[in-house]
């Protein structure tokens, strides 16, 4: 009888240590991915209130920035932290987006720029294809972009 009470006090001490261990979230885990790329490449990043990551490398013309709903001329190369390319732009070809369609961490991001101006932003799975892969890109990736935004409209 006291080794079956024994039992089921250590089932029961298990089930409960188990269920108060808090696993560690996506958004935890990118968050020390992006902390540590930054540390690795040597980059002065500037966190975002919705999480994501970003330098702005040459501040562009004028006054204006693009809106959610500019029509956005870029020229760019995502890759993940690793390095692996999944999309560019080569030389001087560019490519136009409606911003409102693009994921969100170019919705926050791109806004931040000005015409003729570039930067690194680095994009939490959350604000980019968070737990759907896509080809080149693993489910749940951090994802880099070099941007240059050479023109937009509103």
């Amino acid at each position: 009888m006291m080794t079956t009470v024994k039992s089921v006090f250590l089932l029961i001490s298990a089930i409960v240590l188990l269920s108060t261990c808090k696993k560690e979230s996506q958004s935890d885990v990118d968050e020390e991915l992006i902390k540590q790329y930054i540390t690795e490449q040597g980059l002065d990043a500037t966190r975002h209130n919705s999480g994501l990551y970003y330098v702005i490398t040459k501040s562009g013309n004028g006054s204006t920035f693009p809106g959610i709903y500019s029509n956005v001329e870029v020229r760019y190369k995502g890759y993940l932290t690793d390095g692996s390319v999944f999309d560019q732009t080569s030389g001087d070809e560019t490519r136009t987006f409606n911003l409102s369609g693009l994921i969100s961490g170019w919705q926050y991001g791109i806004p931040l720029l000005r015409k003729d101006g570039e930067g690194i932003f680095i994009v939490p799975s959350q604000l980019g294809y968070g737990g759907n892969a896509r080809t080149g890109i693993p489910a749940n990736s951090v994802l880099v972009f070099e941007i240059e935004l050479v023109d937009f409209s509103n």
